[in-house]
């Protein structure tokens, strides 16, 4: 996530203008039949359905590459607010099929992670604070699009059965937003424990935590390179007065607004900070090509309406934009698996026409 749910909730709001003509895939076999990718998208191919209804994202590999963990919301799961899943990605499932539940059921939770070794997963989680979802943030009559930063978030250890081992982070404020380095050494995170939204790795133990970055704004959404010397995240930077006092404004109500984010890659101890979009509008969901060489990530900086949403590569040193989905809602949430081979991602695409947000799979050609 890296997100606290992120832009998902302002794309499904239109999803009901998505072609119809493709009604839901009740099984494997049927869904086969159905085209997932669409002409233009040459890097992506024998796509396939992996959920069907609900709002899924975050899906990331484990590093074995033989299952994912990824948060859902889903009534029919008797999930109100995101929880935390495991699944398959080799099994044939229908619509009926829940994945295994990883996280404790209470509260909202975010931003799963596999642990090395893959029997345990990390993830944020509001369940200390109360069993019930924390409230989503009211329509605002200044008409602002914003993201609740919920001060009750921690970052946790579960097991596989859904049992909390460990608990990283007990700083009042946001902690949240964790992933890990390849290596398996260190985890990045995002915590408001400095006053504003800051990147910070620890240990696996949670041991030996370090400020990366400190400009005003939000620093969320970070991933590991593949040879975990770099970061890439995502970052909201106001400049004027209006829109410095505008962010500290809404993080002061435990608010940020999210339609403006840029992409910065950083070395793991913040040194050699650089932006490498200049593109506006909302560029977030990044994720490292597995050569290093190469950012993917989704961006409406297309669109007039604040959608569609699609994948988007470019090159670490902010050159060759390449268009990599052609979605006319939303793709995003992109993760490469550790051999390079696959790449999972959330999509609005085959939802009937529904709000419903699902994840896809698809090989991955260069």
């Amino acid at each position: 996530m890296r997100s606290i749910y992120l832009v998902i909730v302002l794309v499904i709001a239109f999803a009901g203008c998505q072609n119809s003509s493709n009604t839901r895939a009740k099984s494997q076999g049927e869904q086969d039949q159905i085209q997932h990718a669409y002409p233009n998208e040459t890097h992506l191919t024998n796509v396939r359905q992996l959920t069907f209804g609900g709002d899924n994202a975050e899906a990331y590999w484990s590093f074995a590459d033989d299952k994912l963990v990824f948060q859902a919301s889903n009534k029919a799961w008797g999930a109100d607010c995101d929880q935390i899943y495991v699944y398959d990605p080799s099994q044939d499932v229908d619509s009926t099929y829940r994945p295994p539940l990883v996280s404790t059921g209470n509260g909202r939770t975010t931003c799963s992670y596999f642990m090395p070794g893959d029997s345990t997963v990390i993830f944020a989680s509001t369940h200390l604070a109360g069993d019930d979802c924390p409230p989503s943030p009211e329509r605002r009559s200044d008409g602002k699009y914003v993201w609740p930063i919920y001060d009750s978030f921690d970052i946790f250890v579960s097991d596989l059965e859904g049992n909390i081992v460990a608990q990283l982070t007990d700083e009042p404020g946001y902690d949240a937003e964790a992933t890990l380095s390849p290596q398996g050494d260190k985890i990045v995170f995002t915590s408001m424990r400095t006053g504003d939204l800051e990147l910070f790795t620890m240990d696996i133990d949670g041991s030996n935590v370090t400020q990366v970055t400190s400009g005003l704004g939000y620093d969320g959404g970070a991933f590991f390179s593949p040879d975990g010397k770099e970061l890439i995240f995502r970052a909201s930077r106001p400049k004027t007065a209006e829109d410095i006092a505008t962010y500290k404004a809404l993080l002061a109500d435990g608010l940020v607004q999210p339609t403006e984010m840029e992409l910065f890659v950083c070395n793991v101890d913040g040194t050699n900070l650089r932006q490498i979009t200049q593109l506006g509008k909302a560029n977030w969901a990044p994720f490292f090509h597995p050569s290093g060489k190469k950012i993917i990530f989704s961006s409406n900086h297309k669109s007039e309406r604040g959608f569609p949403f699609n994948l988007y590569m470019i090159n670490v040193d902010g050159t060759d934009l390449e268009q990599i989905t052609f979605d006319d809602t939303f793709d995003s949430f992109p993760m490469f698996s550790y051999n390079g081979k696959m790449l999972v991602f959330a999509s609005n695409r085959n939802n009937g026409g529904t709000r419903d947000t699902n994840l896809f799979l698809a090989e991955w050609v260069d």
